[in-house]
Order: C-alpha cells, then sequence, then structure tokens
C-alpha cells in the first residue's frame, strides 16, 4: 500500500518562536510512524505541509493519490486553530486519511464547545465558565466560585500555557492568572472547578464496525505524582511534559493504573467511551480524566490528534496491550473506519 505521512512543517524555528510547537515531538512522530509503516511493508512517503505551499502541496496528491493519507498535521503557519483545514481538504479531494475528521478536530480546539456537546450528552466534566474579556471575568468574580478553579486556554493542547498558578483559590489568583493568559497568548480562557484527585489518562482505538461504534480501550494510565515537591498542585504543567530539568517533569510520571477496583475503571471507560462518542472520534485519540474523593470520573480533556511518537501515552497503552511493540505501528495496524 502506497501511504502519504502527512506532517506540518511550521515547526522551522522562525515560525515557532514564542509558539510553544515542541519540534523534537512534531519530527518523531513522523519519523516514527513512516519506520513503522516500512516496517509493515508500505511504501511510504514523508510530505510536509505548510501554509503557503499547501496548494501545491495537494496538487501533488491529487495528481498521483496515496491509498492513505497518514495526517499527522496538528497546525499550519505556527496556528493550532488551522488543524481541521487539512481534513477539510483531505475530504473534498476524495483523499482517504487516518485520524479524525474537520469536524471533531474543530470542536475539540474549542473547549468551550467541548464541554458544551459534554454536557448535553451526559459525559461528566467539572462546570466551568467562558472567559473572554473583562465583562466576563468580572460577571464570574461577582458570581463567587466555589474554589479552587482551574484556568486554562480555550484552543491549545499540549499544556501550553499551564503552570503551577493555574490552579486558582481565589477571585485575585483567577483574575491575576487570566488576564496574564490574554496579554501572553492572545485568546480566551477556559476556568472549570478542580477536581482534586488521581488524573487518568484513556487511549481509545476506533472499532472495525465504523466511527459511531464503541472504541477499544486500551490499558488505563495514571500520573504518578508521588514525588511532586509539597505544596506544588498535582496537575500537569508545559514543563512537566517538555522540560526534564524541570521538578514538575520529575513529579508526574504515567504508570499504569493502580488498584483497578472494577467499578472505578467501569465508570471511566464508560465516560471515556462516551467523550469519544460524543465529540465524534475515529480511528484513536486520548481523553483525559480526574477522579474525585468519591471515585467519579470526571472528563477534563478529548485529545482527538494525540501524541503517537514511540515515548508517548498512547504507544505505551498500546505496548501495555501488547500491540506491536508499542510504536506507532500498532496505530497504524488500528487505522480502521477511513479505508
Amino acid at each position: 500500500m502506497r501511504i502519504v505521512v502527512l506532517i506540518n512543517s511550521d515547526y522551522d524555528a522562525e515560525l515557532t518562536a514564542g509558539t510553544g510547537v515542541d519540534v523534537s515531538a512534531v519530527r518523531l512522530s513522523a519519523i516514527a510512524v513512516a519506520d513503522a509503516l516500512r516496517g509493515r511493508g508500505h511504501d511510504v512517503e514523508l510530505e510536509g505541509v505548510e501554509g503557503p505551499d499547501l496548494l501545491e502541496v495537494f496538487a501533488r496528491l491529487r495528481a498521483r493519490p496515496p491509498e492513505v493519507v497518514f495526517n499527522l498535521c496538528e497546525s499550519l503557519s505556527g496556528d493550532p486553530r488551522n488543524e481541521p483545514t487539512i481534513p477539510c481538504l483531505l475530504d473534498v479531494f476524495a483523499l482517504p486519511y487516518t485520524g479524525a475528521d474537520s469536524v471533531a478536530l474543530g470542536l475539540c480546539l474549542h473547549k468551550r464547545r467541548t464541554k458544551d456537546v459534554l454536557v448535553g450528552h451526559g459525559v461528566p466534566t467539572p462546570p466551568f465558565r467562558f472567559l473572554r474579556d473583562e465583562a466576563d471575568l468580572e460577571r464570574v468574580v461577582a458570581e463567587g466560585l466555589d474554589y479552587p478553579w482551574f484556568v486554562k486556554l480555550a484552543h491549545e493542547d499540549a499544556s501550553i500555557g499551564i503552570e503551577e498558578s493555574n490552579r486558582v483559590e481565589n477571585a485575585d489568583e483567577l483574575v491575576a492568572r487570566t488576564r496574564r493568559l490574554w496579554w501572553e497568548f492572545g485568546q480566551s480562557v477556559l476556568a472549570e472547578r478542580f477536581i482534586d484527585g488521581r488524573e487518568v489518562n484513556v487511549t481509545l482505538l476506533g472499532s472495525p464496525n465504523g466511527p459511531e461504534a464503541s472504541p477499544e480501550v486500551l490499558p488505563l494510565h495514571e500520573i504518578d505524582f508521588a514525588a511532586m515537591p509539597a505544596g506544588r498542585p498535582h496537575i500537569i504543567t508545559y514543563a512537566g511534559k517538555w522540560d526534564e530539568q524541570h521538578v514538575d517533569y520529575a513529579g508526574t510520571k504515567p504508570v499504569p493504573l493502580r488498584d483497578q477496583d472494577p467499578a472505578l475503571r467501569a465508570a471511566i471507560v464508560a465516560a471515556a467511551r462516551g467523550a469519544w462518542l460524543a465529540t465524534g472520534l475515529r480511528d484513536y485519540g486520548r481523553v483525559d480524566l480526574r477522579i474525585d474523593a468519591a471515585g467519579r470520573p470526571w472528563v477534563i480533556d478529548v485529545n482527538p490528534n494525540p501524541d503517537i511518537s514511540p515515548d508517548a501515552g498512547v504507544s505505551r497503552a498500546a505496548k501495555v496491550a501488547g500491540l506491536a511493540s508499542g510504536t506507532p505501528s500498532s496505530v497504524c495496524a488500528a487505522y480502521r473506519s477511513s479505508a
């Protein structure tokens, strides 16, 4: 099978300055996927795409259509809000591709809309407020929230913009951190009630019966906060994901879910599958949850295009499940609903 691995090439240094795009992770995913596919006997080409050359790339794809496009594009021109553009064009030109479609990507890029959809489908997710401007902020402060709450950027992933101060204990901290995020990133902020407890990551693979069927759930993982210094909040910061020298990196280690009580596991799986179906994911994805003191899971993030590089959570879960070696080949093998 001839496969084109499509990767956003806006990770060049001059384009990524100040954007938070992790260059090594982007490149590693693309190379690992291409190598894994070649290892399965496929004819693989790696194709980079950037905003200005978008039409040229698609002209080449149309002139010599691959049997499948493995879509790894997470942004264009350094802006993740352009992520849905690629599957839109692939659909227009009838080119089959892996991963979520433009509707699911667009929905999950707007965390407020994701929350609305989850609530509408009865999927447990923490109460939230959307903060666009000072008027929103004043209204929420006057409301009097049941702190602590957690603030995050409304259109980002990979923990961009998340640091210790995103967990806010009172109105003054909420105002200060929200204003800082507005100033630094120039986008809206989502605030949600902080669930103080365990954090669980769920990797899901699409069913061979199509995107509306219940997905397969790979072995559950949680974050081990045992090495986190006293006083630091048990959250995954940007530094905790990407800076190996930071204290948060050592304090947020993913491990297989411990003490897997059947009732707890069933509740986690039900919430993750509910989030998958509500947001329209397909092929593969990840759902992150927090578990409260009563053992209730709450969905805090839905990632339709998660990192599948060899040391990332998706490959880790695949390895525990016994799928290939846990490399992206296991995710490649899971490609089903788009073919």
